[in-house]
């Protein structure tokens, strides 16, 4: 039985250890897929060898000798075992943690628990030397499993980050896919690249970085509760955490009526659950925007709103959650709500009333990211829409901040709500004259040839009015998207400049008839000079 509980123990060792090296062999998963340093790799990938060796001696011995500690005292040959292999452990881990810090700079809960691997074999030779033999087996236990979930934490910290960087690629590609094919849809002359029309886009930088500080986040908490659960028998001062009352609060009334005592556990369980909370507020909606929302065939505007209304909820739960730890229930707050309303409604009823307008727009979506809008005099694309405000991209690349109240109480013209069609109306003035039946042809003809132009509704042309010096026509059609608008204009202006000169008609401009009377009946009569000529006087004629 001993034997097969060593032979266990040793095989769970090698299990792990075997998976980590064949992980870092060369050219293997972790230069190839997780992308780490090659130098790096090659390091890690020779001190884990070394490492697995030491720590199968070591479990070894310990399992051998943990059902009967005070046999190790004989054991001269098992205590040399377990000295040499604290000290090389305790080397061979202070040469990872050293050689990781010059590559970059971990966080200090790493730099904390690299010191304390470091220490602690040095701790185990000390306790093997005083006698302490139970405990030092009890901590070598402690040690190897802690070694066991730091090495599997770290394959799944960097397998989660390989599908995290292949999922932002998929949507990076989607985007792609999608500017592709407006700019074919669109036949323009770069549609087999990417500098055609370019739909509203994610953010895909600001989405990594939120899904990533998420995703550690996620695993930090993974890799506490793991050591907590190996260290778990071991760590008792959080029971002395409830002994410590910080206040008391009464709950309930009449006979019901009681005293709830709040503790310094409770204070820190609120701390932690406000953390929690503002942490995923602010990063969950980035991770949901690239591994769940990009998967589904929503608009732009659908995701933006989604996650924007995810973060509020988020906030709104944990601010109860936390304030519940803390012994706040909503009958005491209520009468402070209502004082803090009244507040509202006078001192700050425009920042309230720009919130309330954010949550409308969110709701009803009359705005969304992406749409072309123009309110007041400000025209452009919509790209960000917050509490208080949203940000409007003009076509100058400038970005303006509008309050969100103007978008509910304004007059407000989204151009790509519903129909991104739009009706451009091209002006030309002909001379008296002129063919007005070819006049008419031509300009049709102009529009029917034109690939930006729509077919249905059919385009028009109407002769007007006459005007002082010319026959006043107007062309109208209609063009699929609002990029389209000046591109079409052009190419329509620059085609009636050829073919009206190509077939005689004159595209006149305003003319002025003057008449001169003298005031006393005289009559003027206007001569020309003739310039002087070289070696002669000028004739007047």
């Amino acid at each position: 039985v001993l034997f097969r509980s060593a032979l266990l123990q040793m095989a769970q060792a090698w299990l792990v250890f075997s998976t980590a090296y064949r992980v870092l062999a060369p050219a293997g998963v972790a230069e190839r897929h997780f992308r780490w340093p090659l130098e790096r790799v090659r390091e890690l990938h020779r001190h884990m060898r070394h490492l697995g060796l030491v720590v199968l001696a070591v479990v070894a011995v310990v399992a051998m000798a943990e059902r009967q500690p005070e046999a190790l005292a004989n054991d001269v040959l098992g205590i040399l075992i377990l000295l040499a292999g604290y000290a090389t452990m305790a080397w061979l881990m202070a040469r990872l943690l050293i050689h990781r810090s010059q590559q970059d700079r971990p966080s200090p809960l790493r730099v904390a628990i690299g010191v304390a691997l470091g220490l602690m074999p040095l701790a185990l030779i000390a306790a093997l030397l005083m006698g302490y033999y139970y405990t030092a087996l009890k901590l070598t236990g402690r040690l190897i499993d802690t070694l066991f979930v730091l090495i599997l934490w770290r394959l799944v910290e960097a397998t989660v980050i390989r599908a995290l960087g292949v999922a932002a690629r998929r949507l990076d590609h989607q985007q792609a896919v999608a500017r592709r094919e407006a700019a074919e849809r669109e036949g323009l002359p770069g549609a087999d690249t990417d500098d055609g029309i370019e739909p509203p886009r994610f953010d895909i930088d600001r989405i990594s970085q939120q899904s990533l500080r998420l995703l550690h986040l996620g695993l930090l908490a993974g890799l506490l509760l793991s050591l907590y659960w190996v260290w778990a028998d071991l760590i008792t001062v959080f029971a002395y955490l409830d002994n410590i009352t910080l206040y008391e609060y009464a709950s309930g009334s009449g006979d019901t009526a009681s005293v709830t005592p709040i503790s310094l556990r409770d204070l820190i369980a609120a701390l932690v659950i406000g953390s929690i909370a503002f942490l995923l507020a602010r990063n969950l909606p980035g991770l949901l925007e690239v591994l769940v929302l990009s998967r589904l065939q929503l608009a732009q505007g659908s995701a933006y709103a989604t996650t924007t209304l995810l973060s509020y909820v988020i906030m709104a739960v944990g601010i109860v959650a936390t304030l519940g730890s803390l012994g706040v229930s909503w009958d005491k707050l209520q009468w402070l709500v209502a004082a803090l309303s009244v507040g509202l409604g006078f001192g700050l009823q425009e920042i309230f009333a720009n919130f309330v307008s954010g949550l409308i727009i969110l709701f009803e979506r009359p705005v969304r990211i992406g749409d072309t809008v123009t309110i007041g005099n400000v025209s452009g694309t919509v790209t960000r829409i917050q509490i208080r405000a949203t940000t409007i991209t003009d076509f100058d690349r400038k970005e303006m901040i509008v309050p969100n109240k103007a978008f509910i109480t304004g007059q407000l013209t989204n151009w790509s709500l519903t129909d991104t069609v739009t009706r451009i109306t091209v002006k030309v003035g002909v001379a008296y004259g002129s063919d007005l039946e070819l006049t008419r042809k031509l300009l049709l003809r102009i529009a029917e040839d034109n690939t930006r132009v729509l077919k249905e509704p059919k385009p028009l042309v109407f002769f007007l009015s006459f005007g002082p010096s010319t026959l006043d026509h107007e062309l109208r059609v209609h063009v699929r998207e609002l990029g389209d608008r000046n591109a079409a204009i052009d190419e329509i202006n620059r085609e009636i400049d050829r073919l009206f000169k190509e077939h005689g008609i004159e595209i006149a401009f305003n003319q002025m008839d003057v008449h001169i009377r003298s005031i006393d009946g005289k009559e003027a009569r206007l001569q020309t000079i003739e310039a002087p000529r070289a070696g002669g006087g000028g004739e007047l004629k």
